[in-house]
């Protein structure tokens, strides 16, 4: 029988599963949030999924993408890195080809007239009025300069359902017969992230110390400056230890899902199939406007 404590110790756990895996990170440094949506899965013998969506644009990767995060007891098909699971994956709504043509760095080209969303030939604007009218202050860090995420904003008003996840895309790790029940545009969220600090004895540090000081003097030659003595080296790197520690308590206590009364609800709605426990009571702020540190790096 499905337990709400064990869909919730799942979710809390997925910062915990791997270098590669964490929750949903709506104010991701390296991209600028567009848009949201939590998919709920339900199926037999106790099985649940969740398929989070996060449309963002990631200046360094050149490129608008759709990532989907994945949390459940039977997922399928997961990505791999470096030999170890991930629990998501990026896909591209917008052709890359049509992007690149019409984005000089991070704005749209002055002559920009349309991106292929899946498919499908959409106009963009260059009218300020109209980004305002949307709810869009442009940043207009150049006198009419308007940024890729800003445009994609305006487009997700005009063609929210061209930027969303296809049912098979959802499905790439869920399986097939799991029935959505639930879908979230809005939300209220907090961002759980952890320092991943694995465990260094202290021989793995000394090794770690003298490789270090090798290379220093390699480098440098053996006149340099003298490289820093072990013990203070051992001392620094264990108060960053420490101080990395509190940090993840903090977000344990503070932001972990099970904390807040969001995630309470999606696992009641799961264990019980009846969506009617979903009545949330906190305003949602997953809204792109509520987290403008995201693409912030």
């Amino acid at each position: 029988m499905l337990k709400e404590k064990d869909i919730l110790t799942n979710l809390d756990n997925s910062v915990k599963q791997g270098y590669y895996c964490s929750f949903i990170d709506l104010g991701h440094a390296y991209s600028y949030l567009i848009d949201s949506r939590l998919n709920i899965f339900r199926g037999d013998n106790d099985r649940w999924a969740i398929a989070a969506e996060r449309l963002g644009f990631n200046p360094r990767g050149g490129a608008i993408l759709l990532d989907i995060y994945y949390f459940g007891d039977c997922l399928i098909n997961l990505e791999h890195y470096n030999g170890q699971d991930t629990n998501w994956y990026s896909v591209s709504p917008i052709d890359l080809d049509s992007f690149v043509a019409t984005v000089d760095g991070e704005v749209l080209k002055p002559e920009a007239k349309y991106w292929i969303v899946r498919g499908e030939k959409v106009e963009l604007s260059h009218d300020k009025k109209e980004y305002l009218n949307a709810g869009i202050e442009l940043k207009e860090y150049e006198p009419s300069e308007i940024s890729a995420e800003e445009a994609c904003r305006l487009l997700v008003t005009k063609h929210r359902d061209l930027f969303r996840a296809t049912d098979e895309e959802l499905h790439k790790s869920i399986p097939p017969d799991l029935k959505k029940i639930l879908v979230i545009d809005e939300w209220y969220h907090r961002d759980y992230v952890e320092i991943s600090q694995p465990v260094i004895s202290d021989d793995h540090l000394r090794y770690t110390y003298e490789f270090n000081r090798d290379n220093y003097y390699s480098l440098k030659g053996q006149d340099a400056e003298p490289f820093v003595d072990y013990e203070s080296f051992a001392k620094m790197f264990r108060k960053g230890e420490q101080q990395n520690a509190i940090i993840n308590q903090k977000q344990w206590e503070k932001n972990r899902p099970s904390s807040y009364q969001t995630w309470k609800q999606i696992a009641k709605v799961i264990a019980t199939g009846d969506t009617s426990h979903y009545k949330p009571t906190l305003k949602p702020n997953s809204h792109w406007k509520h987290w403008p540190d995201s693409g912030s790096l």
